[in-house]
């Protein structure tokens, strides 16, 4: 009797050895990631490369599972399952953030960035990183910035090269109060909306958007939108974060693990974003675009200059932080 169960014992480590060793993930953790783009756009460049990164460092040990195309609800919605921890992980546009975090609002303040390498040297610096740490007062683990690039505006009406021209234009806007802020200061009609959009564009629902150059080429907007005004009145980023409930569950290793994957594929998806955006403007106006390359862009911050002293910008800590900002990108 002792023999029999001696050997028993024998060939069941000898099968959870060869189980274990053979880097079979039946002890692997799944991770939710949601984003609200569909494949191919600038969320889910990052989410995969994401996924590809943590799933060959952690030897399997993570697996990532990419719900896209607003298949879990839209970026507000997302976050909210972020936060119960329903989902694991997002990358979402900044804007949004904006009602969970109010110091988010300091990225979108408008003209703020001058280019790309300034963008960078700021949000992945201690100033970037002190507003990712606040997101923990919200449920969120801030783990790195990636992008969507410079935000410039498209509508089906006329050129746009003052803030004279946007008297009255119907524009699509994120749920968020200072890009609604911003467009009404400049004359529009911001109409919040969330995505996609090309069905109320193309039906005259809305005269136009705002958004960075690679949303008009994955979406075809050079089909329903005659005039593209190159205007990058806001650095437009991710962020992108992980539930603090089930970040709290992990060891040290894995959060570190997570934390250098998702920065690393951040800046991956940022350089790409940026190596194409020749080509995708060349693209544009090779559908038809009409294209106004030097709209006069000190009128349009000179209109948008006050926003500082306004309500949204009131509350210490985030007036603090914008006036770090402004010091930073003298």
């Amino acid at each position: 009797m002792k023999k029999k169960l001696m050997i028993r014992l024998a060939v069941s480590l000898f099968f959870f050895s060869c189980f274990y060793f053979s880097g079979n993930a039946f002890a692997a953790t799944q991770i939710k990631l949601g984003v609200v783009t569909k494949p191919g756009s600038a969320q889910n460049i990052a989410a995969e490369k994401f996924k590809e990164l943590i799933e060959e460092r952690s030897n399997g040990s993570f697996r990532v599972k990419i719900y896209h195309s607003a298949s879990l609800g839209n970026e507000t919605e997302i976050l909210q399952q972020v936060q119960m921890n329903t989902i694991q992980m997002a990358i979402v546009t900044g804007g949004p953030f904006d009602t969970f975090a109010p110091i988010t609002r300091v990225i979108n303040y408008p003209f703020l960035f001058k280019d790309n390498a300034q963008a960078d040297k700021i949000l992945d610096g201690p100033l970037g990183r002190q507003i990712l740490d606040k997101l923990e007062s919200s449920g969120f683990k801030g783990l790195a910035f990636s992008e969507n690039g410079f935000r410039n505006l498209t509508n089906s009406k006329h050129q746009v090269r003052t803030p004279a021209d946007v008297e009255g234009l119907k524009v699509r806007v994120m749920a968020s109060t200072i890009h609604k802020t911003i467009w009404s200061t400049l004359g529009a009609n911001p109409t919040p909306m969330p995505w996609p959009i090309y069905t109320e564009l193309e039906q005259g629902v809305i005269d136009g958007q705002e958004n960075p150059l690679w949303v008009m080429e994955v979406y075809k907007f050079y089909e329903i939108q005659d005039y593209l005004s190159l205007t990058r009145h806001v650095y437009s980023y991710h962020i992108d974060v992980a539930s603090l409930r089930w970040w709290k569950t992990l060891n040290q290793t894995h959060q570190e693990m997570i934390q250098t994957a998702m920065q690393d594929a951040a800046v991956f998806q940022r350089q790409e974003n940026r190596a194409k955006d020749a080509d995708r403007l060349k693209l544009l106006k090779e559908k038809g675009m009409e294209v106004v390359e030097n709209p006069d862009v000190e009128a349009f911050r000179a209109k948008v200059a006050d926003l500082k002293n306004m309500d949204l910008y009131q509350d210490p800590e985030v007036q603090e932080m914008l006036l770090k900002m402004m010091e930073a990108v003298k």
